[in-house]
């Protein structure tokens, strides 16, 4: 009797309609982040290399298209991946790539998680106009008294008014570039970026300052990538099960574990950040806030790896339990 590693995969591509469908947003980050997953899939099952097995299905979803009102304002959580989800359920794409920290805490009815990818560096990083100087030891020092800061992000402007309470807020969504492109015109002095997917762009040398997680607690997920399948799908699951890092998993467990614990919307200030110390175990940080600065709660919790989501759990009641009730509200 054979007995199958997790570096031999059963799934046989013949035995499949192909091409494989595979889902993405059509921004420039979503395509990169879509390369990046079949490279990594075809390395690890070389017998996909030489074969046109994949074809790439660019979906637009609410969130892209609608790029002039908060997210909170047109639908709250989900809408990068609403549109992707329903033509997964329909049949016409097989599976899905996604930045985690967009995918619902509970995925919709049908919808699996098949894997995570290896974590980018999970850090925010503020964007000052080029030529700008920088004090790395004090970043929100650097901008002026009044400052006008463009952030689509409740969780990024609720941290940054804890800070600096003078500070003003503009909404500002789109693409990485066309945010990157609108800082220091229009009176804008910054915005801030996920450093993960400036990198992913090749753009790391636009973040004037990256910031600590001590100093701006990522969103929960940042910088990982995440796969999903129709759940029935046996095949796939197996298949994308063994290109799953470990350490993406379960940091990404014990953060998703905190945002279902804490149950906000679109409209509440959270923050969840796990890693794996040096000695093993799991140290997972999450934050609580108002939007407008007036409250901050930052805990942490530490335990182990294989307690990711009980920690999530654990922590993620506590910041409720000790959190104005008017957070929360929808």
């Amino acid at each position: 009797m054979k007995t199958e590693t997790p570096h031999a995969p059963s799934v046989k591509p013949h035995k499949r309609n192909l091409p494989l469908r595979v889902g993405t947003r059509g921004s420039p980050l979503a395509r990169q982040q879509t390369e990046t997953f079949l490279q990594i899939l075809t390395t690890f099952c070389p017998v996909l290399k030489g074969m046109q097995v994949f074809e790439e299905h660019v979906i637009v979803t609410t969130g892209d298209a609608v790029q002039n009102k908060a997210l909170a304002e047109i639908g709250g959580k989900g809408l990068f991946a609403k549109e992707i989800h329903e033509q997964l359920l329909a049949g016409t794409i097989d599976f899905a790539v996604h930045s985690l920290k967009d995918l619902e805490t509970v995925l919709p009815d049908g919808i699996a998680l098949a894997c995570t990818l290896k974590r980018e560096d999970a850090r925010d990083a503020l964007i000052l106009p080029e030529g700008a100087e920088v004090d790395p030891g004090d970043p929100f020092g650097t901008l002026k008294q009044g400052a006008l800061v463009g952030s689509a992000s409740v969780r990024r402007q609720a941290q940054m008014k804890y800070a600096r309470p003078d500070l003003n807020f503009t909404l500002l969504r789109g693409n990485v570039g066309t945010r990157l492109g609108k800082v220091g015109a229009n009176g804008l002095d910054a915005t801030l970026l996920a450093y993960a997917g400036l990198k992913r762009l090749g753009l790391a040398e636009r973040a004037s300052v990256l910031l600590s997680p001590e100093q701006m607690v990522p969103s929960a997920c940042q910088g990982i990538v995440g796969i999903t399948v129709r759940a029935g799908d046996s095949e796939l699951l197996s298949l994308l099960s063994a290109i799953e890092d470990p350490e993406a998993k379960a940091v990404s467990t014990a953060e998703r574990a905190l945002l279902g614990a804490l149950d906000g919307s679109c409209r509440t200030p959270i923050g969840g950040y796990a890693r794996i110390m040096e000695d093993g175990d799991l140290h997972l940080t999450g934050l609580v806030a108002r939007a407008d600065g007036s409250f901050l709660l930052k805990r942490s919790l530490t335990g182990a790896v294989a307690d990711a989501e009980r920690l999530g759990r654990e922590l993620g009641a506590s910041l409720k339990a000790d959190s104005p009730e008017d957070i929360f509200a929808p």
